[in-house]
């Protein structure tokens, strides 16, 4: 018996059509992507290859990329003393991002539950202070700091980069909370539940990737911070991107030590952003609708 196939309909052709066309662009689209990747990656990738090296091989104008890995470089970074500056970043990149939360998070809170008069100039007045560059407050800074007798002290570091994100956090948890559905605010009204308590057991579990992603650009401005740390310490406070300037020296640049050394400075970051990544990507992708 001969078998009779129903002819495809007009709409179904065309559907698979565009199907194939989506995948075809969206492949496309998957490359660039990856070669972007690659192409911004590649520099971290070469310095942490550039560590395993011995000077010779790095300081050479012809890159190498066949070679002996050695651990002398390492060995030579921690022997230097580099654990009392992991401490001071240690130390003042948690301190001040939990201060920059603790004030920034009801602030915001406030700012969207509740705005006052000229809200956007109040939000202008917080970003404002981004504007201002470090180099033009540096001076007042050190006279202040001087006349206060708290020059190279962590603490100052700690008061510094507090004030540093705190406008840019406010910012970041303002658009956060922004996004908490209206019924769950209306809810806690109606409770009649302490503001404090409708925060902690309502509003912040909502806005937990918010706080994450706001938590952890916090700590990378705080830890990559120079500029401040350079000027304002000297043996007692200083951070670790201070530490990094000792690889330039009268004799020259140590490109293979330094490289290792990077490689310490850079670690505690990307590794708090490969745990935090589910959140981090939840976190900024929850913020960017408004």
């Amino acid at each position: 018996m001969a078998t009779v196939t129903a002819p495809a309909t007009p709409g179904t052709t065309g559907t698979r059509t565009v199907q194939r066309r989506k995948r075809k662009h969206n492949s496309w689209w998957g490359i660039v992507a990856w070669v972007v990747g690659i192409i911004f990656f590649f520099p971290v990738l070469w310095m942490v290859l550039t560590s395993f090296k011995t000077e010779s091989q790095a300081y050479t104008r012809n890159p190498t990329f066949g070679f002996t890995p050695t651990l002398s470089q390492y060995h030579a970074v921690f022997s230097s003393g580099v654990w009392p500056y992991i401490a001071n970043s240690g130390f003042a990149t948690v301190i001040s991002t939990i201060i920059v939360l603790l004030l920034a998070t009801p602030c915001a809170f406030a700012l969207s539950l509740r705005p006052v008069k000229k809200t956007r100039d109040v939000l202008f007045f917080f970003i404002s202070t981004k504007m201002l560059p470090v180099v033009a407050a540096i001076i007042p800074l050190f006279v202040i700091a001087e006349a206060i007798k708290m020059l190279d002290n962590v603490w100052t570091m700690v008061i510094l980069y507090t004030a540093m994100n705190l406008p840019i956090a406010v910012w970041m948890m303002r658009s956060f909370f922004l996004e908490v559905p209206g019924e769950l605010l209306e809810a806690a009204d109606m409770d009649g539940a302490p503001l404090r308590r409708t925060m902690a057991e309502v509003i912040l579990p909502v806005v937990a990737p918010g706080l994450a992603a706001t938590a952890l650009i916090c700590c990378i401005f705080a830890w990559n911070e120079f500029f401040l740390a350079v000027n304002m310490t000297a043996a007692n406070a200083a951070t670790v991107p201070v530490f990094l300037v000792g690889f330039i020296s009268s004799e020259g640049l140590y490109f293979a030590k330094l490289a290792a050394a990077s490689t310490i400075a850079t670690l505690p970051v990307v590794l708090a952003g490969w745990v935090a990544q589910r959140q981090l990507v939840r976190g900024l992708s929850f913020g960017a609708i408004k």
